[in-house]
């Protein structure tokens, strides 16, 4: 059955960018859009005219003339978007509202250590300019790598576009991670400077960077320099870092500041270099193009999300995660991005909405896995705080639940645009997602994104109201670079184009609905196949965390006799014991709203369940412990000790 939960009002419509959008491309081109099905299906069928009306209409800062908007369109794989393009993206971030004096904040920046900081559009390009010139000065230019080993702080944006107005390439990891992790990610781009805060707070305890960061540069050869950020309370020196180590305030303070120089850079060339989870390996470094990441969250930000300049966006997230980068690229639309670093549970769960409405944030972002938790400890910002200006809710990083939908509407504000969006790393970006325009349905992301031709595939057909894997048949402008170091683009070909010949392969298990909104069934690569017949993931934690007892799980399949079976891991509560009746509530919810095949053949407890940094759970990493199988990666997992816990069970032996 599906259940509408919000719809926009006729005013909101009207005053959609999307709609004015929709307008703009009527007159301009002689279109009748008159819905979002009908700009999605043009969108698609005409990749080259949507697209530069998006270029268009987001008026593109760039140098000359824009040229041919699409090559080799037919080509997935080798498609060109604006190939005699050249821009420069901090140029695009720094512009600011049209209207405005400089002097309205561009970042808000919350610690958790209890400190705010806001800087202007002026200060912020006074600052890009002076990281710049010091940058120079250091010798980076274009193809330089820089990378930053840092909190979700204002100088880590101010590093980024600092490196990117010069035509370098920015790449960057969450200070959690151990040497290891850093290494396998940084090691393999050999950066030329690095950048670090001296050290970070989580769960209301300060921790160091500095002695990690030493012994990252003893074993990484290419960074030439070290710029330290203050952060932390406690006292610091550089002297442990082999005399590359400079100060940032004082740094920067040496330089003239002023208004920031930009390196004109083509459409394709390389802006960031991105990293997979690396649960299955070394990590993948995604390369992704300037232009690109531009002009899909143009699109994004400004059509899907109807953000507007002046909005505040607000999104939880590290550095190490995609969404940073979704985030930082809000500048662009004229919206204020609001930070926030630390524990999202510090004090209490209630810290996020807080800051939301204490800043009057427009949009609020985070993980599904966060609005679960939030659920679970009975967190109700609508009897708290004044959301009032709040219009839109972003959740992504895992299947976002149908109680999850439920809780939202329930508990943080009815009034609202709930939008599950999707995509990943390997896109930088979503390919289903919001709609301002259009209802929100229980359980489901509302439609497939602009200009990307997503659909759900299996065997050998394009299905409707059945799980598939998700592809996407049509080039788009964020499709990666490719993988640094992958000269004949081998890996990047095996990793989307050649199981399915022809189209991107995500490697999503999804299911296209009737309102042409899209549900998510887990990865594939994780699907379950109890008796040949394909499970998703997500269909059995959409059960399972709706029982108040159970604070999270993961459940993984087992090869045994012959067959496949499902085999369901949870964390519960404290206090509560796995006992028959608990069993039993568990398969009974399991069979009754989803199917028999769905009810695990073993429920088994466990005190902790592995990670990766940015969150998600690993399956595939738990089933290779339960084959015996070694762990590839284990420097991936924000808590790899976990994993001891599902080594040689007794449990999975009968």
């Amino acid at each position: 059955m599906t259940t509408e939960l919000w719809r926009p009002s006729d005013a909101r419509i009207a005053d959609a960018t999307l709609s004015r959008f929709m307008q703009d491309a009527n007159q301009a081109l002689g279109l009748n859009l008159k819905s979002y099905d009908d700009a999605w299906n043009w969108s698609v069928q005409d990749p080259a005219a949507f697209w530069r009306r998006v270029w268009d209409f987001c008026d593109v800062a760039h140098t000359g003339e824009a040229g041919p908007t699409l090559v080799d369109g037919d080509d997935l794989l080798n498609a060109k978007f604006f190939p005699d393009a050249r821009l420069n993206y901090a140029e695009n971030m720094l512009r600011g509202p049209a209207d405005g004096t400089g002097e309205e904040p561009a970042i808000i920046f919350h610690a958790e250590n209890g400190v705010r900081r806001e800087l202007s559009w002026n200060a912020l390009r006074d600052q890009v300019a002076r990281t710049a010139q010091g940058l120079k000065a250091l010798g980076v230019g274009k193809g330089d790598r820089v990378a930053g080993f840092m909190p979700n702080m204002p100088e880590t944006v101010i590093a980024m576009l600092a490196t990117a107005s010069l035509g370098g390439i920015w790449s960057s990891c969450s200070p959690d991670f151990g040497v290891n992790g850093v290494y396998d990610r940084f090691g393999q781009i050999e950066p030329k400077v690095l950048f670090t805060a001296n050290g970070y707070h989580y769960n209301g305890k300060a921790f160091g960077s500095l002695d990690t960061v030493a012994e990252l540069i003893e074993r990484m050869p290419s960074v030439q320099s070290v710029i330290v950020v203050p952060h932390t309370e406690d006292d610091f020196d550089l002297s442990g870092l082999s005399g590359k180590g400079l100060h940032f305030t004082a740094w920067t303070a040496e330089q003239a500041g002023g208004a920031p120089e930009f390196t004109p850079m083509g459409f394709n060339d390389p802006l960031y270099i991105m990293f997979s989870s690396g649960t299955t390996g070394v990590p993948k470094c995604i390369v992704h193009k300037a232009g690109g990441v531009l002009l899909q969250h143009l699109k994004e930000h400004r059509l899907q999300c109807d953000v507007k300049p002046g909005d505040r966006v607000f999104y939880f997230t590290t550095c190490g995660w995609m969404m940073w980068n979704w985030l930082v690229s809000g500048l662009a639309a004229g919206a204020c991005i609001v930070l926030f670093d630390g524990s999202p549970f510090y004090p209490d769960g209630n810290r996020l909405s807080e800051i939301a409405a204490a800043d009057r944030v427009t949009h609020f972002g985070t993980s599904a896995k966060y609005i679960d938790a939030c659920a679970k400890d009975g967190i109700a910002p609508m009897d708290q705080v004044d959301l009032s200006t709040l219009r839109t809710i972003l959740s992504t990083g895992s299947p976002l639940s149908p109680d999850s939908f439920d809780y939202i509407y329930a508990r943080w504000k009815r009034d609202v645009c709930l939008s599950s969006i999707a995509g990943g790393t390997d896109i930088i970006g979503c390919f289903v997602g919001g709609n301002p325009i259009g209802p929100v349905y229980r359980g489901q992301s509302q439609k497939r994104h602009l200009g990307m031709d997503v659909r759900v595939y299996d065997d050998g057909d394009y299905v409707l109201n059945q799980p598939g894997e998700l592809v996407c048949a049509k080039p788009h402008p964020s499709q990666p670079w490719g993988f640094w170091n992958d000269a004949d683009g081998a890996r990047y070909r095996a990793a989307y184009f050649e199981d399915i010949p022809g189209v991107w392969r995500h490697g999503d298990l999804v299911e296209l609905t009737d309102e042409g909104g899209m549900i998510f069934h887990g990865r594939s690569d994780a699907t379950l196949n109890p008796g040949g017949v394909r499970i998703g993931t997500a269909e059995i934690y959409r059960q399972v965390e709706r029982i108040p007892e159970i604070l999270e799980s993961i459940v993984v399949g087992q090869n045994w006799d012959s067959d496949v079976r499902v085999v369901l891991f949870v964390r519960l509560r404290d206090g509560v014991v796995l006992d028959d009746a608990l069993i039993k509530r568990i398969k009974t919810e399991i069979r009754t709203n989803a199917t028999p095949r769905h009810v695990p053949a073993l429920i088994i407890p466990v005190t902790d369940i592995p990670r990766t940094k940015s969150g998600k759970i690993v399956e595939i990493a738990v089933r290779d412990v339960i084959h015996g199988r070694k762990v590839k990666n284990v420097h991936a997992l924000a808590n790899p000790d976990a994993l001891d816990l599902y080594r040689d069970l007794d449990a999975l032996q009968a």
